[in-house]
């Protein structure tokens, strides 16, 4: 049996440059704190707190201490409130989510009405929308479009979350354009994701069988997920190799693996190693 890694699997330039501030962090004097956790990935969350940085889902008081803002970003009104709270504040959101905010803002101050195509309780989309004190748009699905709200807009600025599918982002935007005069579309989503999905369309058609692997509340797996599971019935979504029945490889002679960006590179190699050892 053949194995073939998809060349993008696991972490993306974002999630990497987290964890590179987060262990810093760790040799830093005084208490850290993560609002959150940094990444969607159970087994890096708690490798993080294993070294001492310390997961809050509420801000409190503190007399001092470093709060870590996460990749997906935060809201402006949680930092002006860590703030004022006696946080120290240490931003690792992804730059490319960053610019997201930074376009929401830009415009807004142009008079646009703010757009988001992307999953409403999702940290990323949370923050994104957080930029803004006036009420923004979310739309999570081009069958739940508000279109009695979308006719009143006159002026509209679009961005997507930056793991969503392009494909649907793209279908969205078509059918806004129908009833917005004057909209400018920013494609948001990020290049890792788009090199990602790019590979999981064609992989699943040169393979017998696909693994996705990541944890269950990674957005970007989902997606990866998603559009195997269209083209290639095989597909499963496992987040470790004790979730992998070797009846999935039964008679298969080429798998083909894949990686959501929060995934370790050692969680790939264990369930590479595994695949290897059930059909050995």
């Amino acid at each position: 049996m053949r194995i073939n890694i998809a060349k993008s699997a696991g972490f993306c330039f974002g999630v990497k440059r987290a964890l590179d501030i987060a262990s810093k962090l760790t040799k830093a004097a005084g208490s850290v704190y993560m609002l959150g956790d940094i990444v969607h990935n159970e087994d890096v969350s708690k490798r993080i707190e294993k070294s001492g940085i310390k997961k809050i889902n509420r801000l409190k008081k503190v007399n001092s201490g470093i709060l870590l803002i996460r990749a997906h970003g935060a809201s402006q009104g949680a930092l002006r409130k860590a703030s004022r709270l006696g946080y120290q504040i240490i931003d690792a959101t992804c730059p490319m989510v960053k610019e997201i905010h930074k376009i929401v803002k830009d415009m807004h101050k142009k008079g646009y009405k703010i757009i988001v195509i992307g999953d409403k309780d999702h940290d990323e989309v949370q923050g994104i929308v957080g930029q803004l004190k006036e009420k923004t748009l979310v739309i999570d699905n081009i069958s739940h479009i508000p279109l009695a709200k979308v006719k009143k807009i006159k002026l509209a600025c679009v961005v997507a979350q930056s793991t969503q599918n392009s494909k649907n982002v793209l279908k969205i935007v078509d059918i806004l354009k129908n009833y917005v005069s004057d909209l400018k579309f920013f494609n948001t989503i990020c290049r890792p994701t788009r090199t990602k999905q790019e590979e999981i369309r064609s992989m699943p058609l040169k393979n017998d069988a696909m693994i996705i692997i990541g944890s269950k509340n990674s957005a970007n797996t989902k997606r990866l997920y998603e559009i195997s599971s269209l083209l290639n019935k095989k597909t499963w979504w496992v987040n470790s190799r004790e979730e992998i029945k070797p009846s999935w490889l039964k008679g298969v002679r080429d798998v083909g693996i894949t990686a959501g960006a929060s995934t370790p590179e050692d969680t790939i190699k264990n369930i590479v190693k595994y695949i290897r050892s059930i059909r050995s």
